[in-house]
């Protein structure tokens, strides 16, 4: 039995529509001379800048110090390290846009071992024991 329809030739088709242009580029977008780098590949040179990054940072941060004790609401966790050097960090977070990473320690874990956050301070979290307080309490118990 043959078939009912024959199939279309190639000359009588017209051509595919071309596709809508990506986001990202593919080769078909002309490339800019001038164009401007990835955000994270340099370093603002502004003061104004290395400022209110170095605010934003201290509020992700927020009182973990190494030696502080803090709890949420996945557990307490007495801050081993605080890691500021931003290359050292994303190493260690395997994340290109970190800035600073933290060691801590889930105290409430017999023989935890100590493992790298990145996760900001916030509303839910709160603040066991000081840095400051870890230190010198530390320190009068060697006495």
């Amino acid at each position: 039995m043959t078939s009912m329809t024959l199939p279309a030739r190639a000359e009588t088709r017209p051509p595919l529509p071309m596709r809508p242009t990506p986001h990202e580029r593919d080769g078909r977008q002309p490339s800019d001379p001038g164009g401007r780098p990835h955000s994270g590949q340099h370093s603002p040179a502004d003061p104004a800048t290395l400022e209110a990054l170095r605010r934003v940072i201290d509020e992700q941060i927020g009182p973990r110090q190494p030696g502080a004790i803090y709890q949420n609401q996945d557990g307490a966790f007495e801050v081993i390290a605080l890691i500021r050097d931003p290359k050292k960090a994303r190493e260690l977070l395997k994340r290109r846009c970190a800035q600073w990473a933290l060691i801590v320690k889930d105290v409430l874990r017999p023989g935890a071992e100590p493992f790298v956050i990145g996760s900001a301070w916030t509303t839910s979290d709160y603040l066991v024991r000081e840095a400051k307080a870890a230190a010198t309490s530390s320190v009068g118990g060697m006495r």
